[in-house]
Parts: C-alpha cells; structure tokens; sequence
C-alpha cells in the first residue's frame, strides 16, 4: 500500500491559495491521494464550490473524517515573514496559510489511513468528507453533501472533523459539541421630517431602542449540560443621520445569538419576530426583520466514541483531553445530521493569523494519534 508523507502532503496543499470560494487545485490534490489509496471518491459540485465524498469499504462501520480545502485571507501579505502560500519550514515549522486550518490536519488523517491500510484491512469503512466552503457562508458545502448523502440512505457511523481543537497542547482538548448561531438584521422605517414638527414624522429610533431592550431583557437561559449560557450581542446601531434637527428616515440594527440545545434557531428567529412586531404597535412605520440560522446547536454525548478517541489521545500524547463545547461554529453542525461527530485537530494559536504555523512535529504526532484512533475504534466498534 502507498505511503504519504504527511508533511509533503501538507505542503502541497497550502501551495494551491485556495481562498474561499476558489480551489485552485486543492480538491484534485485530495482527490489523487485516496484514489491511491483505493478510495471510491465523488466529486460534488454546488455553485462556485468544490466538495468531494470518499469512501473505501462497503461495510459498517464507517468512520468519517471531515474537513475542509478552502482558507481565509492572508490579510496583509507583506507582514508574513514569508509568502503565505510558500508553505515554508524554519526551524521545524511549517508557516503557510492553512497550515493549521485545516490542511495539516487532512494531511495527517490521510497519512495516517495509507499507514493503517498498509498493516492491514480495517473491518468495516473509512470515508472523507471534504469541503471547500467551510471558511465562507457555508451554504454550498458540507450542509448540502450532508443532504445528498441523507437523501441516498449513507450510512456514516462516528465522524471525526479535524478541525484545530486542541488549545494549548495537542489533544489536550476536543470538541463534543457547538453552540448554534443564528443572525438578524432589524429595520425600522419610519418617515423623515423637522424635530420642532415631530407630529409630521415618525421616529424610528424609539421604536428601535424599545425593540432591543426587549430582546437584550430577556435571559435566554443559565447554561445546558456542558454548555455555556446563550447570550444575544447587539452587533451595531445605523441611523446614518448627519443632521441634529432630522428626525431621521429609517434605524438598522444588527445582531447574533449564539445558543446552546436549550433551544432552536427556529424558536429564537421566531421569538425575535414576535418582539418587533410587539414593538411596533401603534407605529405609523414599518418594522422588519431578517434572521439567518447559521447552524442549530449540538452534543455529542460522553460515551464510547469520545472514550475511543481520548484514550488514544492518551496512549500517544499523554494527555487528558478536554471534552468541551467552546468556541465558535464548524462544519460539525451539518454532519450531527447523519451521526454523532467530535473536532480533533492540531493547536488552534495562530489559525487565521500572519504567519499561521505549526511545528512539524505536531503533524506528526497527529498523524500517529489518529492511527490510534482508527485503531481503538474498530477494535471496538467492529461487530
């Protein structure tokens, strides 16, 4: 069986600047690899975005890993001490856009696979999902491979996405589960017009104000399980009103929650119509609103599959992993759909940084961490 060199691997891929939504080769470059080693692989196209499903196996179970191709900017390019899409080692590090997010951890995984493959034939299926659109809005990617698979009757067991979960040492956290996100966007019109003449108006900064006090009262919860509580951030106030004798034309607002399984994006998008529309009585304006879910909050409870994961995280790093539920949203959220899924990746620092980086020896030992993991999970999940 063919051998890959995770690090070589990596240093394809951050070499193809493949900046949301562009490709630029990244996804052939996967693609070639697990066809190598014996993968079934279906490239899924959605718009502008490069998706790839491949599986090697016919039987249960099957072990996913997810991950994504694409990358944020690099922001300021001449502040990196080196071109971001060079993939340059000093020092035993790795510098390169995506070095940490998240392709060092796809070259780890399908190391680790060709060096499992060549001590033998799992008992059962090893499967990728790969994406190019989990840095932009998400829509093309991961959610809509997830409802073609749903759709065809895919069985997926356990997934694993390698996104950078570990916090200051590798493995010494992974994630069981996210909080959801779901964005709004308010506006109030009203009519324009003197402030010495309010009665040939209609203001909709109070009726703006009265609306987010209502929604900033409310606690939406005191936290879940392993969960933090949700909380509503107001994330900006526009009146664009130059002038001190206006009483202005129109008042936007925008805000996010982030929330925990307590509740749903529906129930909060929902929530947040009644309360404009309550607010809004006996205005001679207009109130409306428009809420994006981002992805509903999950867990992943404590059991076998977390128990596989952390002692092999154990046997080869030392660590106690961490079984936690911060930060922000990842492709995980879509994948809960088909079967129940945990992050596992490489130290998260410098992800969307200049200069983002990581020790080659991190990706080493990620690579031999997740042989471990397709080691323990077959041996235990295996009929």
């Amino acid at each position: 069986m063919t051998q890959i060199d995770a690090l070589a691997l990596a240093r394809d891929l951050i070499r193809r600047p493949s900046v949301t939504p562009a490709d630029l080769g990244a996804m052939d470059i996967v693609h070639q690899a697990l066809e190598g080693l014996g993968f079934a692989c279906r490239r899924m196209k959605f718009g502008e975005i490069e998706n790839l499903y491949a599986r090697r196996g016919t039987a249960r179970p099957n072990l996913c890993f997810a991950g994504h191709t694409d990358v944020v900017p690099v922001g300021d390019a001449g502040a990196w001490t080196s071109p971001p899409f060079e993939a340059a080692l000093a020092d035993g590090v790795l510098v390169g856009r995506g070095a940490v997010d998240m392709k060092g951890g796809i070259a780890a995984f399908v190391a680790a696979v060709a060096a499992i493959l060549a001590r033998g034939e799992p008992k059962g299926s090893l499967s990728f999902l790969i994406t190019g659109d989990e840095e932009g809005m998400a829509f093309d990617g991961t959610r809509k491979v997830v409802e073609v698979l749903a759709a065809e009757g895919e069985a997926i067991d356990h997934c694993i996405v390698g996104e950078p979960s570990s916090s200051a040492r590798l493995g010494d956290m992974i994630k069981i589960g996210r909080r959801g996100s779901i964005n709004s966007w308010i506006t109030v019109e009203g009519t324009q017009g003197h402030v010495a003449y309010p009665h040939r108006a209609a203001n909709p900064v109070p009726v703006m104000i009265d609306l987010l006090s209502r929604l900033q009262a409310r606690v939406l919860d005191g936290g879940y399980e392993a969960f933090q509580p949700s909380n509503l951030e107001i994330t900006s106030v526009d009146v664009g009103n130059t002038a001190s004798n206006v009483i202005p034309a129109e008042a936007k607002a925008r805000l996010n929650i982030r929330f925990n399984p307590a509740h749903t994006g529906a129930e909060l998008e929902a929530w947040i119509a009644d309360t404009a529309r309550a607010a809004g009585e006996g205005f001679s304006g207009k109130v409306t609103v428009t809420s994006v879910i981002s992805g509903e909050a999950f867990l992943t409870r404590p059991g076998p599959f977390t128990d596989v994961v952390a002692a092999a995280i154990r046997e080869t790093t030392g660590e106690t992993t961490d079984l936690s539920t911060t930060g922000g949203t990842s492709d995980a959220r879509f994948i809960r759909d088909l079967c129940p899924v945990l992050e596992f990746g490489l130290v998260g620092a410098t992800m969307h940084a200049v200069d983002e980086r990581v020790p080659v020896s991190q990706i080493r030992d990620l690579q031999a961490t997740y042989e471990r993991i397709i080691e323990r999970y077959f041996e235990t999940f295996s009929a």
